[in-house]
């Protein structure tokens, strides 16, 4: 089975969130099973062909409504997966950054869409190889399956199947229809875009069009058909609800490996981890210039810095516990620049027990997981979330708000012996709750000790790895090849 990604965002070519960690390893553990996936994305600017092995492959006219686009494709393989990456001026190619603000991205990743099939059309009049499944991801890719879907009056589309990946509702490229008719895009009719008034915003576009849609957690798949985190796309995504599949997301477990990181100061294991681990926390205390003590909690928190991720609630408890209490804490990220202050502000006023870098640091990152005690994460709302899973890897537990795959991951600790449990649980979204969790982690931490390690010891033998999700997404993919004949959808 042949499967193409389309994505705006892959690891370790370009990031800004959690879609490229996905589109970066699902395709590697699929090929393991067997199927043939493949990904395409966008050659930007900023991407060093030369130290990834990004080689021109071939180029071909690209007709739109306004003119004539010279479509460049390149290729690399990354981790035995091939890549595809196209340009063509003006849209990509020469960009210091993956988005350009709402102006400017609608139009470009429209183009992108087009051309993606255009892309797939040529390979397989070049080199004989053509999607069985197109798995598009974000509104980035939105438009694809109502491309596919004005195309199945040809036979050869009409065999194609699309699965479309949610990894945020928040960002759905709404507002889109000067641009989608200025690019010669035809009307969208499906009667509840038509109904809803969602026939511009190409998220909803992907939703009503594709065969089926994935979210990147089971709670999320259900948490986005409710107002209150469907973001005005509830409605349609409960008209598609019987195509809908919670599918919750992994990560790399060679990558994220505590026994071979080289970026770490010490290697462990879950069963040598009370003795080895300690270095990791010592070397970050020092690196950072706290007291280096094995006695006081440190707290890690790596993360965008924005409303999502609850830095609203976290700053607040954290301002409360490190003023009451012997507690270290470190923290890492960047984002909104009020939330940028408000972290850096927390690092200045108790610098004697608080750094805060506000930056990408993907070594500090590394530090942090291995060398925090505690590693907090009390999001708004998180559609999946890899953090808490790197973290409980590394043997720092995890402290999250009830939702999306949080809720997923984390099992609250029973506040006993830990025979059930790998992390700490709270709900409300305000920072009293948080507070109180933290002093509730801070009394576990110091007074026992055994469950606290029997947790970490469970976390770090959890298997967070891609296989699970891979075999529920080929089941996905067999389901769509089997329905192969489709009418179009009006």
């Amino acid at each position: 089975m042949n499967v193409l990604f389309a994505s705006a965002e892959a690891v370790p070519f370009a990031k800004t969130g959690g879609l490229a960690d996905v589109v970066g390893s699902l395709p590697k553990a699929l090929r393991k099973f067997g199927v043939n996936a493949r990904v395409i994305m966008p050659l930007y600017g900023f991407l060093d062909r030369e130290k990834f092995g990004i080689n021109y492959l071939f180029s071909f006219p690209f007709s739109r409504r306004s003119g004539t686009t010279d479509v460049q494709v390149y290729t690399a393989v990354y981790d035995g997966v091939p890549y595809y990456f196209v340009r063509g001026w003006p849209f990509f190619g020469l960009e210091s950054q993956v988005y350009d603000g709402w102006g400017l991205d609608h139009n470009r990743f429209i183009f992108f869409n087009q051309v993606v099939l255009a892309v797939a059309w040529e390979l397989r009049q070049r080199l004989n190889w053509f999607p069985d499944i197109f798995h598009v991801n974000d509104w980035h890719t939105g438009l694809i399956p109502f491309l596919i879907n004005e195309s199945r009056n040809d036979p050869i589309w009409n065999q194609v199947g699309s699965i479309m990946t949610i990894h945020n509702i928040a960002y759905q490229g709404d507002q889109a229809g000067g641009w989608l008719w200025d690019q010669g895009i035809p009307g969208r009719h499906q009667s509840d875009l038509v109904y809803q008034n969602l026939t511009d915003n190409l998220l909803a576009i992907g939703i009503a069009y594709a065969d089926r849609i994935t979210t990147v957690s089971p709670r999320y798949a259900v948490e986005i058909q409710y107002p209150y985190m469907g973001y005005g796309l509830d409605g349609l995504i409960r008209t598609r609800a019987n195509d809908v599949y919670g599918i919750l997301n992994g990560i790399d477990m060679e990558r994220w490996d505590p026994e071979t990181d080289p970026l770490i100061a010490s290697h462990f294991n879950a069963d040598n981890f009370q003795t080895h681990r300690i270095e990791n926390k010592q070397q970050l205390q020092a690196e950072l210039g706290l007291e280096v003590r094995d006695d006081v909690m440190l707290i890690g928190l790596v993360s965008r810095l924005d409303q999502q991720k609850g830095l609203d609630l976290a700053v607040p408890a954290l301002r409360r516990l490190l003023v009451s209490t012997d507690v270290q804490f470190v923290g890492l990220g960047t984002g909104n620049d009020h939330y940028n202050y408000e972290m850096w502000r927390l690092g200045q006023d108790f610098h004697w027990r608080s750094r805060t870098v506000i930056a990408h640091d993907a070594r500090l990152a590394q530090h942090i997981y291995a060398g925090s005690d505690l590693f907090l994460m009390p999001s708004y709302y998180e559609p999946c979330g890899i953090g808490q899973m790197i973290a409980m890897r590394y043997g720092s537990l995890p402290l999250v708000r009830e939702t999306g795959g949080l809720a997923d991951t984390v099992m609250n600790y029973d506040d006993g012996p830990a025979d059930n449990g790998n992390g700490f649980v709270f709900n409300w979204t305000e920072p009293n709750a948080l507070f109180n969790t933290l002093h509730w982690t801070l009394d576990t931490y110091h007074n026992r000790r055994p469950a606290w390690e029997r947790m970490q010891a469970r976390d770090m033998r959890l298997d967070f790895s891609w296989d699970k999700s891979a075999q529920q997404y080929i089941e996905l993919y067999q389901g769509i090849s089997v329905n192969s004949q489709r009418e179009t959808i009006t």
